[in-house]
C-alpha cells in the first residue's frame, strides 16, 4: 500500500492577517508629534505616519523606544493627544525605525479622515479609464 503525502494546504482566505484587522488600513502621511520617554529622557519628536487606522499608525521614528513602551500621539491640526502603547518594532532605515502604535481605545476620529466602509473590498476600486464618464459638450453646437 502507498501513501501519497498531500501538501499542507493554505489557511483559508478569511485567515489571512489583512482580513483579521479590527479595522481597514489607510496609507497616508500625516504629520503627527510623538512623546514619550527614551533613555530616561522626555521627548517631542515630529514625525510621519506611513498608515493610520482606528486603532493606531504605523510611523517612522528617530528616537529608541521598546516594544509595550507607552507614548502618546499627538494630532498637530486638532491638538488632540492619545495615549498609546507601541506594539510593533520594524526595521531600522536613515536613523528612523518603523514603529507600530495602538491607541488605548478605538479613535476613528482621530484622523480627521473618512475610512472605507467593512465590507470595502479595495481589489473592486473603480480606476481612471482615461475616458470622460460622459462625452464632453460642444459649445458651437447649441442653437
Amino acid at each position: 500500500m502507498t501513501y501519497e503525502r498531500k501538501p499542507p494546504s493554505p489557511p483559508p482566505a478569511a485567515e489571512t492577517y489583512s482580513e483579521r484587522r479590527r479595522s481597514h488600513r489607510v496609507h497616508i502621511s500625516m504629520p503627527v508629534l510623538v512623546r514619550g520617554t527614551a533613555a530616561g529622557k522626555r521627548f517631542e519628536e515630529h514625525a510621519q505616519t506611513i498608515s493610520v487606522s482606528a486603532h493606531g499608525c504605523l510611523l517612522r521614528l528617530a528616537a529608541v523606544v521598546d516594544r509595550a513602551q507607552e507614548i502618546s500621539i499627538v494630532n498637530p491640526r486638532t491638538a488632540e493627544e492619545l495615549p498609546c502603547t507601541i506594539t510593533f518594532l520594524g526595521q531600522k532605515e536613515s536613523g528612523k525605525s518603523e514603529i507600530g502604535v495602538e491607541f488605548t481605545e478605538a479613535s476613528p476620529l482621530f484622523w480627521r479622515i473618512a475610512f472605507p466602509p467593512e465590507d470595502w473590498d479595495p481589489s473592486e476600486r473603480k480606476r481612471a479609464s482615461g475616458q470622460p464618464s460622459r462625452p464632453p459638450t460642444n459649445p458651437t453646437s447649441r442653437r
